[in-house]
């Protein structure tokens, strides 16, 4: 089973967030203590963070999941709830993320890059949080958050100085085998490699001095076919592992086995890669034939090397080297590479119709403005009532078109959208109480709207 994965999923889940405490303060000589529940903690976030030296997405092929701990929840004596710790996932640098339709969500192209892959929940807040002038014993406190969990797609573009381009066994991974310590599989049939092979070639380390070395990374990249860049055979998979190198090295194959001539294998490479990333034809690029050794093919202005007894190698390295250094000058002049840390935007409230005279109300403000433990308690409808009228959900629900009589769903809470002139936000008579709360477990009756009627 080969160690190098670069496409696999994961599944993030963030700790859900401590609930509230209901609690009052009960002492000796204390007749009328007053609230002292504590708030819940924080769940911890998911964080995917870069680092050279994760070389796969081989942990996540049988183990996708990752979750982060739940906050505690908040005791009596205004004791807060610790908050759950956060999960660090590393991947290697150049993972790409997708969400599950195939949206690019984020690209992780530099070592340190942090992306918040699934946020944690809020802590509720405890009983205490709510006490005011008006409202001397809040006995209602807030449920913790539940955690953001997600699924996505995670896909790895190699970074690497050269890549090898070729048709199917036109000798890439034995000139990487020469040429570096890594040892690819080897055959004579095609497609024998299925997945990238990295190795590192060093040049100029034979006088003695390695100061004076140069190092690249080189990459052997799976066969390409005419259509790889429409995704026939694997040519999605194996393409974008080109799109970040530095210098392309393209191979043609000079033996009389080659399946075509070798313009005709240049044209078609060519058109491939440019057919995949316009901007590939324009990176350095070095054309050599392969198989020098039983050559059966000459091209003007192509130098040959074999692999097998080495000749032209050692020029061949040496160009490559030169151009690395020179892209990577360039590149250096242009941009320092800074760790970028990427959160999602924020979540925005959205108003959807249900049927003829329903709403659903989604967003994670909105979600959170109803988030208590008790949604019958007549103080915390009053306080939900004020967290959406400051959130403007009244403005968006009546631009929408909501009327009368409509049922509107937030969350958990469903409640019968309605206005009128004496109205402040519930309806606060004292008359049936029993009644109403009944209804309220089905759904209320909230008054989101101003109490002259203007939304």
């Amino acid at each position: 089973m080969s160690s190098f994965v670069d496409s696999a999923q994961l599944h993030a889940k963030g700790g859900d967030g401590g609930a509230g405490c209901v609690s009052f303060r009960r002492e000796a000589h204390v007749a009328k203590g007053g609230p002292d529940g504590g708030d819940g903690g924080k769940g911890g976030d998911v964080w995917l963070v870069t680092d050279n030296n994760q070389a796969s997405l081989l942990g996540f092929r049988d183990h996708p999941f990752r979750r982060a701990t739940d906050g505690q929840h908040g005791t009596s004596k205004r004791q807060h709830g610790s908050g759950g710790k956060d999960t660090t996932v590393i991947v290697p640098v150049g993972t790409v993320v997708f969400s599950q339709d195939g949206e690019q969500l984020v690209d992780l192209s530099g070592p340190g890059d942090r992306w918040l892959a699934a946020e944690g929940g809020l802590g509720g807040a405890g009983n205490a949080r709510f006490l005011s002038n008006q409202r001397r014993a809040p006995a209602f406190a807030e449920q913790g958050e539940v955690g953001q969990e997600r699924w996505y797609n995670l896909e790895l573009k190699l970074q690497a100085d050269v890549a090898l381009i070729g048709f199917p066994n036109v000798g890439k991974s034995t000139l990487i085998s020469r040429v570096s310590a890594a040892r690819p599989k080897i055959a004579d049939y095609p497609f024998t490699t299925l997945v990238p092979n990295l190795g590192v070639v060093r040049v100029g380390a034979r006088s003695g001095r390695p100061s004076d070395a140069t190092e690249f990374v080189m990459a052997d990249i799976p066969g390409l076919i005419e259509g790889a860049a429409v995704g026939r055979g694997l040519g999605h998979d194996f393409l974008r592992h080109v799109e970040r190198a530095r210098v392309l090295c393209v191979l043609l194959d000079l033996s009389e086995l080659a399946p075509l001539g070798p313009q005709e294998q240049l044209d078609i490479l060519l058109r491939e890669l440019g057919d995949y990333q316009a901007d590939l034809l324009e990176r350095p690029r070095v054309v050599v034939g392969s198989k020098g050794d039983v050559a059966a093919y000459e091209m003007d202005g192509v130098a040959t090397i074999s692999s097998v007894t080495g000749a032209g190698i050692d020029q061949l390295v040496s160009t490559l080297a030169q151009l690395v250094v020179k892209v990577r000058l360039e590149e250096a002049e242009q941009l320092e590479h800074s760790v970028v840390v990427h959160k999602p935007l924020p979540d925005e409230i959205t108003v959807e119709r249900q049927g003829e005279s329903g709403w659903l109300v989604g967003g994670r403000p909105a979600l959170r403005a109803v988030r208590f433990q008790d949604l019958t308690d007549d103080e915390a409808l009053a306080e939900i009532v004020r967290r959406l009228r400051a959130l403007g959900v009244d403005r968006i629900l009546t631009r929408a078109g909501v009327r009368d009589g409509d049922v509107v769903n937030v969350g958990p809470l469903s409640f019968e959208w309605w206005r009128d002139e004496v109205g402040a936000g519930l309806d606060r008579g004292d008359h049936h109480r029993a009644t109403r709360r009944e209804r309220l477990a089905r759904h209320g009756r909230l008054n989101l709207g101003d109490d002259d009627g203007d939304a």
